[in-house]
Order: structure tokens, then C-alpha cells, then sequence
């Protein structure tokens, strides 16, 4: 969990992992040079319960630097993630891991989408699978819900991106796996911020024509060409979810 001056909304994510059903687990905060409290709260939580992990970054670094610290200290098999605005439902852990148990080294869950006031706005669902090829045209995997396997990967960090970093290691990883496994439940809330970059649409292309450029070594024409099918699905997904769901493009929870 990488923190940084969120110390208004990082109690509830880290309560979230506290009660999980499964309890083999571990939580490494990772301190981003935060200026308020959250540390403070984080420790408060954290007292009495050594599965909870503090680590501090003496520079601000931006959130892969963070996760990526996090990644070097971890000790379990399993990688995952949780962004310190979001919460994980109390069998998120232990209906991942299963999946993964079952020969997943790669995956991810359905979401649900709130905004800062509480109120739910989507639930977003996801596809059984997802290879590299279907990921350039859209992105079905939420940060706060992936889950990949160090045992077959090692330990694989994000790139040095100012965004769309967890995008540019879910690629990484498709690249040595077929696929990675949807579970289609919705196990992670996830809070959408006025004024964030993901909320901001022509900003988030912009980030993804990064990626796409940046580290996949794309042409101009390829990279639109992707673009293209990332802006025009999610365009059909919000106006004509009919359509989306006819062309495989807008997936049901449960389905």
C-alpha cells in the first residue's frame, strides 16, 4: 500500500486487509514522505498486529517507487496491491488466492465504484480471461484488485512512470503468461477522487499513449491504433452498454 497524505481514508483500507478471512497474510504501508498523520494512524492500527508493516521513503518518490519498495520487502508468495483510498471485501484474499491455488499466476477481480461521498456508482466486471493482445484495448484490470505469483515471476516491479505504472506491469507479466484469470466477483471498493488523474479522461489517454510508446516500443500508428480501441469501448461501455455487452466488451458481475 503505498501512502502519502492520506490519512482522511487510509484507516479503512488497512482495517479492510485486518479483516480478511484469511489470515496468512501481510501489510506493507510504504510511507511516501507524508507530511499529516497517516503514519501515525497507520501505526495505531498497527500495534498489537505484526502483520502490519510500516516502511518510510525519506524522499517523495510517487506511487511506484512506493509499491516498488513495498514489492523488494515482501515475503509472501503472492503480490498484491492496495491503493490506501481503496478497501478490500473480507473474502477478497481467500477467494484470490484460491484461484491462484488452482494454477492462476496472474489475476484479478471485479470492483465496485464509489465516489467520495459514499454513494456507489458502477459495478465494474471483468472477463474469465485477459491476454496481452485484449489488454492494449482495454484495460480490465484495477490496480487495488491484481494478484501475481513471485514464485513463477519473481519479483517483477513497476515501471518508473508518473502514471498508468500498475498498467505498465500488468503488460510486463503478459508477456510470460498467457493470460491472466478474471474472478468476477466484485471483492475491492474502489473510490473514485474529484480532480484525479484516472477521473480525468483526456489525461488518462494521454498517460496511456505513454505506455504504449514508452515501454511497448510502439509505432505512431500501432499506438493509435490501440488508443483507438481503448477510448472507443469505454465510449460504447458509459452511452450504449447494450452494444458493449453484445460485443464482449461490458461484463456483468456474476456472468
Amino acid at each position: 500500500m503505498p501512502l502519502h497524505n492520506a490519512a482522511d481514508r487510509v484507516v479503512e483500507g488497512v482495517r479492510s486487509v485486518q479483516g480478511q478471512s484469511l489470515a496468512g497474510w501481510e501489510l506493507l504501508v510504504v510511507d511516501d514522505a507524508s507530511t499529516d498523520d497517516s503514519v501515525a494512524r497507520v501505526e495505531a492500527l498497527a500495534a498489537g498486529d505484526a502483520r502490519v508493516r510500516v516502511l518510510r521513503l525519506e524522499r517523495n518518490g510517487g506511487p511506484a517507487v512506493a509499491r516498488n519498495a513495498g514489492i523488494r520487502e515482501a515475503r509472501g508468495r503472492y503480490i498484491a496491491f492496495l491503493d490506501s483510498d481503496d478497501a478490500w471485501a473480507p473474502e477478497k484474499l481467500a477467494r484470490q488466492v484460491a484461484l491462484m491455488e488452482q494454477g492462476a499466476l496472474f489475476s484479478f477481480t471485479a470492483m465496485e465504484r464509489f465516489d467520495e461521498q459514499g454513494n456507489r456508482l458502477a459495478v465494474a466486471g471483468v472477463p474469465e480471461r485477459v491476454g496481452y493482445d485484449e489488454l492494449l484495448k482495454t484495460n480490465y484490470i484495477g490496480c487495488s484488485t491484481a494478484m501475481y505469483d513471485t514464485q513463477f515471476f519473481g519479483k517483477v516491479e513497476m515501471p518508473l512512470i508518473d502514471r498508468r505504472q500498475d498498467y505498465g506491469l500488468w503488460l510486463r507479466l503478459l508477456k510470460r503468461v498467457e493470460f491472466a484469470y478474471g474472478l468476477n466477483e466484485p471483492l475491492v471498493r474502489y473510490t473514485v477522487r474529484s480532480g484525479s488523474v484516472s477521473s480525468n479522461k483526456l489525461t488518462t489517454a494521454g498517460y496511456t499513449w505513454r505506455v504504449y510508446r514508452e515501454l511497448e516500443g510502439f509505432s505512431w500508428v500501432r499506438s493509435a491504433y490501440c488508443l483507438a480501441h481503448q477510448t472507443g469501448r469505454a465510449l460504447v461501455r458509459n452511452r450504449f452498454p447494450r452494444v458493449a455487452r453484445r460485443l464482449g466488451w461490458l461484463r456483468p458481475v456474476g456472468e
